[in-house]
């Protein structure tokens, strides 16, 4: 009957409600999908139940911390853009949900949040496609650290972030990702790839047998006042 159906629901749409509070989905264990987007749901909450879920969609709610999914199976895809945050709050990540989601979470969607920086989710260790626009992300240098541990990175999107409208930008960041196909919506090319590596390789190889030449230089004033000191001793 009912029951039966509702147990072997794997899709289960709650989106453009107004639901504040989820709760009594024991019923539905087999869910894969759960949609609530754009409600007033301000915690992640009693979804414990959900072993099997795979894809959660929370965005436009009014979550502030993104926690209380480390007691669910393996989430493949997060979902939490645009929330109603207070002024000048920025989303925030508990790290032992961070943590349970290191090895299941390939898609992430955190754009619109105010988000100034990425480094606690560098746990995320099989992320292929992060989207992160319109946030507050502005360092080269703290992009950099994460993207060395996303080994599996496939997708990114800043689009919108002061980062952005730093000098060479992409090319920094197709340099320090080798496993990167598509930034800002627009395709890496191999070739593109290639062209940056080798101009990175030139560059580094410069700027080492430049730090050389002061030491280079050092020997050979030494040299000179060697020599002029054995000159002056013979006269």
């Amino acid at each position: 009957g009912v029951l039966s159906f509702c147990k072997n629901l794997r899709v289960l749409y709650l989106y453009d409600n107004r639901i504040s509070q989820i709760q009594n989905l024991d019923f539905a264990s087999n869910i894969t999908h759960l949609y609530l987007q754009n409600n007033y749901i301000s915690s992640i909450e009693n979804l414990s139940s959900l072993k099997k879920l795979e894809k959660l969609y929370r965005g436009g709610n009014y979550i502030t911390v993104v926690e209380g999914l480390d007691k669910i199976g393996e989430i493949r895809e997060l979902h939490v853009e645009s929330q109603h945050l207070p002024l000048s709050e920025k989303l925030l990540f508990d790290p032992v949900t961070l943590r349970s989601l290191a090895k299941s979470l390939s898609v992430l969607n955190i754009s619109n949040n105010n988000i100034d920086e990425l480094a606690e989710l560098a746990v995320l260790e099989n992320l292929s496609y992060l989207k992160a626009v319109d946030n507050q992300l502005q360092h080269m240098k703290d992009l950099k650290v994460v993207l060395n541990k996303w080994t599996k990175l496939r997708r990114m999107d800043l689009t919108g972030n002061p980062i952005c409208q730093k000098p060479k930008y992409r090319d920094q960041i197709i340099v320090q990702s080798q496993t990167l196909e598509s930034l800002d919506g627009k395709e890496i090319k191999e070739m593109e790839r290639q062209f940056l590596m080798n101009w990175h390789a030139s560059k580094t190889a410069r700027k080492k047998s430049n730090e050389r030449m002061p030491d280079e230089q050092t020997v050979y004033v030494q040299f000179c006042k060697q020599t002029n000191q054995l000159l002056h001793a013979n006269l």
